[in-house]
């Protein structure tokens, strides 16, 4: 077998001018028909069949000659909100709208993975599973995918994402947990109005909810082992219309990230123990709401140690790089919940091409040159996968 690497060099062009296209004419999450379209086109050249999913997903299937193992592989296709500032000549068309995660990226390499993979397919053990997922950035798309049968009968599926901490050439893959989950709480304090002047004939909402926020982080420093990381952010708070006007509602939003389960279930108690106590010392009411957005992802440690290996083959000795985990959310790990899962993440910095800023950032501009490297250890990935 010919060396893969070698593989995705020859088909770079292919792959960037792909990106390219979809950098130009980006869509937002649960409208990529376009991208999804030319996705197709792309796949009825190479023959692998496939099936639509959710609003705008696709579920591609090659089928190797012989039997075996099924693995997934993930790439995301939405784009952001953004207003685009940076200075490629392939900057975005569409007003407002930006690739500035680096998505279409992920769906160029992934379509890369897959031309390589039609080519030897009689080669290989198993059947190999494209996902192109809409709406990672609403954390929407992973789950139908799975709705639509995405990951029945898969025995493993990988994703992976660009980062800037990495140069290009590098790579983080590490087992154990490796990205927050992410949970928005919706804190709703209910008095009685009154005037200003008289407030004990009221019941003011505005001074409670401010007890309560000023004491939440020590909720978690009191209730939570030092030794896992949570964060709690307050990052919105609504009080009253007029100052003379003793406020009867007070509403608050609190972002919370996480890594274990456990404290998450500890965090939520404490937080609604907290908002009830302090509902009742003011003789008011409180409503509690919790919102998941996002699982944590939790790289499975069989597969870390195949694809520890996998990364030798395609970037050499020495290119598997630690990194701490980040408290940013995917929701890729909605897969892992069907079948061990992996996460990669691929440099994309270089200095020289000015490829320094984080994902989100409205001059947010990769390096070109990861994406072969990240097309082929899709490839050489889901490979020692099925020939384990």
């Amino acid at each position: 077998m010919s060396n893969i690497l070698d593989k995705a060099k020859s088909i770079e062009d292919y792959i960037i001018n792909f990106r390219r296209d979809l950098h130009e004419n980006p869509e937002i999450s649960g409208q990529e028909f376009k991208t999804q379209e030319k996705i197709m086109k792309e796949l009825d050249k190479l023959g692998i069949p496939y099936k639509k999913a959710g609003n705008t997903s696709l579920i591609a299937t090659l089928k190797g000659g012989k039997s075996g193992k099924t693995i997934a592989l993930r790439g995301d296709i939405d784009a952001l909100p953004i207003k685009e500032e940076s200075d490629v000549e392939f900057k975005s068309k569409t007003p407002g709208i930006m690739h500035a995660c680096g998505h279409d990226a992920h769906a160029s390499m992934l379509l890369g993975a897959a031309r390589i993979l039609s080519e030897m397919k009689e080669e290989i053990p198993g059947e190999i599973r494209f996902f192109f997922q809409e709406g990672e950035e609403t954390f929407t798309g992973a789950k139908k995918i799975i709705e639509a049968g995405g990951m029945d009968g898969v025995d493993a599926c990988f994703g992976m994402h660009g980062m800037r901490e990495l140069e290009t050439g590098y790579v983080n893959i590490q087992s154990g947990y490796r990205m927050a989950g992410c949970d928005t709480i919706y804190i709703k304090f209910e008095g009685v109005s009154g005037h200003g002047s008289m407030p004990h004939l009221a019941k003011d909402t505005i001074h409670p909810a401010c007890v309560f926020v000023t004491d939440l982080q020590g909720m978690v420093t009191k209730n939570i082992d030092s030794q896992e990381p949570i964060v709690i952010s307050v990052g919105k708070f609504i009080g009253g219309t007029k100052a003379n006007i003793v406020s009867k509602y007070t509403e608050i939003e609190i972002s919370m990230r996480y890594f274990n389960p456990e404290v998450r279930k500890i965090a939520h108690e404490g937080i609604k123990r907290h908002a009830k106590a302090i509902a009742d010392a003011y003789e008011i009411k409180v409503d509690i709401r919790i919102e998941e957005s996002a699982i944590s992802l939790y790289n499975d440690e069989e597969l870390a140690a195949i694809a520890d290996n996998s990364v030798t083959k395609v970037f050499g000795e020495g290119k598997n790089i630690n990194l701490p985990r980040y408290m940013g959310s995917e929701d890729m790990p909605y897969y892992f919940q069907h079948a061990k899962g992996l996460y990669a993440f691929m440099g994309y910095k270089n200095l020289e091409k000015e490829s320094i800023y984080f994902p989100h950032h409205e001059k947010f501009k990769i390096d070109e040159d990861y994406m072969k490297y990240g097309t082929a250890l899709h490839v050489q990935f889901a490979l020692d996968f099925l020939n384990q």
